[in-house]
């Protein structure tokens, strides 16, 4: 049984700040090629050169790894894995701004009296709280870490678009509080006070911790390992299961002309989230493919075991944010859609389904993620706006 006490829960604070420790000569191999490249490349060689050094090379893309390459991380292209620069343009083209979605009929609602009930308020202050720090959570994951030492370089355009879109995804939360008028403080500090938002992420930090760390090397099969698994955190627990119970109950609000502005924010962060997901279990697949030594029965057991504590976690949650039943949902639905999405993402990296035998409860979810630009779902679209703290309330 999991439990959350004040006495035990561990700092999160260092993990949320950029780490200021200056690396020694324990530099990734991502590094290692950057400083190399430059460095060799003042050589008198010349890149045909049979005996120019590796880096100084023109880059042959069947040379290139997803780690632990060596080939020069500067050189975007040839690509070797052209299904990463795809996606990268695929995000680029859902590019959005928080401040395009007009927040007027939300403020309308939520400062109306009757406008909301209790729990339907808890549940907007809950997934505000879990996800104002979640998605900061995912970029220092990213900028901290894994970018670190990925030596693909077409991977590595991917992850500073990725980076970038969590900076919109954490200003959207912040437009949603400012616009509503809610206490900034209650909100923004609720990932030390609410026990399953902070198990949560306190489920989460070692994995940021372990490859953020400026002494973590890969190119061992134990740091690859660390690495590995730290990824499939990321990718397949945090934003690909961490997120759907926050998702499905704003967006079902949507569904009933409820907190409309909300709610599509929502549903373009369910999407660029979405492509995170594929994005990297796409990058898991191929380390896998080219590392199979990593693949082991004990870390494939460790793996599922890590799929299990996610799940309950994510219930826990979901009890949380609604303890009656609301919107047509309750707590108890959600065990079943936790564990199906548990299944998938399992399946997506080559493990077996862990719990048998589960449907999915909300299919209407998947249209959300299939959602198009274009498409004005809650129309709420605007062209001209105002932030949402430059709105009256009078």
């Amino acid at each position: 049984m999991l439990t959350w006490d004040e006495e035990s829960r561990p700092a999160l604070q260092p993990a949320l700040q950029p780490l200021m420790q200056t690396p020694r000569d324990t530099s990734s191999v991502g590094e290692r090629a950057v400083f190399a490249s430059k460095s060799e490349s003042l050589a008198p060689s010349t890149p045909d050169s049979a005996t120019a050094p590796v880096s100084a090379r023109r880059v042959n893309a069947a040379d290139k790894r997803i780690i632990n390459g060596q080939t020069d991380v500067n050189q975007l292209v040839p690509f070797k894995y052209k299904w990463a620069w795809e996606k990268y343009l695929a995000t680029c083209a859902n590019h959005w701004m928080p401040q395009e979605v007009n927040m007027n009929r939300d403020i309308a609602l939520w400062k109306d009296p009757n406008g909301l009930t209790e729990d339907e308020r808890r549940i907007i202050k809950r997934n505000l709280g879990f996800f104002v720090t979640a998605d900061s959570l995912a970029a220092n994951n990213i900028v901290l870490g894994t970018y670190r030492h990925i030596t693909a370089p077409e991977c590595r355009q991917f992850l500073l678009r990725q980076a970038f879109e969590e900076a919109i995804h954490t200003h959207a939360y912040q437009y949603i509080v400012e616009s509503l008028g809610l206490d900034e403080s209650e909100i923004f500090n609720a990932y030390h006070e609410v026990g399953s938002i902070r198990a949560k992420d306190e489920f989460l930090i070692p994995y940021i911790d372990a490859i953020s760390d400026p002494l973590f090397v890969t190119g061992t099969p134990e740091a690859d390992q660390t690495l590995l698994k730290s990824m499939i955190v990321f990718a397949c627990l945090m934003e690909g299961l961490f997120f759907y119970v926050g998702f499905t109950q704003i967006l079902a609000m949507g569904r009933q002309n409820k907190m409309t502005g909300a709610a599509e924010q929502y549903q373009y962060i369910l999407r660029d989230e979405s492509m995170h997901c594929n994005f990297g279990i796409d990058l898991i697949n191929q380390i896998k493919l080219e590392n199979p030594g990593l693949w082991t029965p004990a870390f494939k057991a460790e793996i599922k075991g890590l799929f299990e504590q996610a799940v309950e976690l994510e219930y826990r949650y979901a009890e949380d944010t609604m303890p009656r039943g609301v919107l047509g949902l309750n707590a108890s639905m959600f065990k079943g859609y936790l564990r199906y999405i548990a299944n998938r993402r399992a399946t997506q990296i080559g493990l077996e389904p862990l719990f048998p035998n589960e449907e999915n409860p909300f299919p209407w979810m998947s249209e959300m993620i299939d959602l198009k630009k274009e498409r004005n779902f809650f129309e709420t679209r605007v062209i001209e706006y105002q932030s949402g703290g430059a709105l009256s309330w009078d």
